[in-house]
């Protein structure tokens, strides 16, 4: 028997568009409300809802929604600079959070968020989706049942097409996102602690604005993301990770592309073909997997497959009272990191971690 719950969500822009379309492939997920500011916005979150058969109420006001429709979770995808503000009164209500990445757009304000979801009886689940790319997740699955033994390097590579245009274009200023390397690169920190299983200690970036928005202004004044950065990092148990981003080559054949070397061979994986590649150490390879994404949840969104995955397993976790399996302190600590790769840039020096155990 099918246990159904009621969802709302906080910001219908493209990510909040997103979450709604892949709700309505959850079973049991509800989706009852949505909130946000923007009359653009609002009337594209209405239009949506009647195309997938969702019966929503719109408004204009979080905290009125929250109090009029009791929702039994809530999805947060609204801009990065409001999660902070945005999530305090959905706890108040007791509602489970699905909190889009980043966590926050500083440090302290996560620090402040990840010791507040520590003490807090309901579920509380940060949006770090990428895990859930199905080619990813299997290329996961075999590293850490031991194909290639103790992974030594791990790479990340996305070569990808700028930012998009958002409404008030707040993604333009590191003020509103935390920088490029918070706003984007969370994923990717987040993977490589997921993927090594291991913390980082010492992280060492070089990037800069190079091509990108040079020529945009708003209210004179010019944006300043960068857009192309090398980031290394160290980890506690000796393994090393790099990633390599670009976001002005929209011309490249795979977006994503991962590898994990250990002792005994090379593990890949690639975006968007999907294939899984394992190239074993005695050239007995290489061996080349195609994983299957599900079509509806490939366009149900513009994450492979990963919003509705992730979105599955919250609402499982939501039905039978467990743990989250991406939670605040796997959020606060994505965030850290990519502060931590902005710091580097801005002083050209390595900036070593240390996290509280708590934390």
């Amino acid at each position: 028997m099918i246990e159904t719950r009621k969802y709302a969500i906080i910001g219908c822009g493209m990510m909040g568009r997103e979450h709604m379309q892949n709700l309505a492939l959850v079973d049991g997920a509800d989706l009852v409300a949505v909130a946000d500011p923007d009359a653009g916005s609002r009337e594209a979150a209405g239009d949506l809802a009647g195309k997938l058969g969702q019966q929503v109420q719109l408004f204009e006001d979080a905290d009125t929604m929250l109090g009029a429709v009791k929702p039994d979770a809530v999805i947060i995808a609204s801009p990065n600079f409001t999660h902070f503000d945005a999530v305090k009164p959905v706890m108040e209500t007791g509602a489970a959070v699905l909190l889009e990445k980043p966590m926050c757009t500083s440090v302290e304000d996560a620090e402040k968020l990840v010791r507040a979801a520590r003490d807090y009886p309901g579920l509380f689940w940060v949006g770090l989706e990428y895990r859930y790319m199905p080619p990813v997740t299997r290329f996961i699955e075999r590293l850490h049942a031991g194909e290639a033994g103790d992974i030594k390097m791990l790479a990340i590579r996305e070569h990808r097409f700028p930012f998009l245009v958002k409404v008030g274009d707040w993604n333009r200023f590191n003020r509103n996102t935390g920088g490029t390397l918070v706003e984007k690169c969370c994923h990717f920190f987040d993977l490589m602690r997921h993927i090594l299983r291991d913390e980082p200690v010492r992280i060492f970036a070089s990037g800069a604005q190079d091509v990108n928005h040079l020529d945009e202004r708003y209210d004179g004044e010019m944006p300043d993301i960068i857009d192309n950065a090398f980031v290394m990092v160290d980890f506690a148990g000796g393994a090393r990770a790099v990633l390599d981003l670009c976001m002005f080559a929209e011309g490249s054949e795979q977006q994503e592309e991962i590898s994990a070397v250990g002792p005994v061979g090379k593990m890949e994986v690639k975006l968007p073909v999907g294939e899984v590649t394992w190239s074993p150490r005695d050239k007995s390879g290489p061996f080349v997997s195609h994983i299957e994404t599900p079509s509806d949840a490939l366009a149900a969104g513009d994450h492979h497959g990963a919003t509705f995955f992730q979105q599955r397993d919250f609402h499982a976790a939501l039905v039978d009272g467990t743990a989250p399996l991406i939670n605040a302190r796997d959020g606060y600590r994505s965030v850290v990191m990519g502060a931590a790769a902005q710091q580097s840039i801005s002083t050209g020096q390595p900036v070593d971690i240390i996290f509280n155990d708590k934390d």
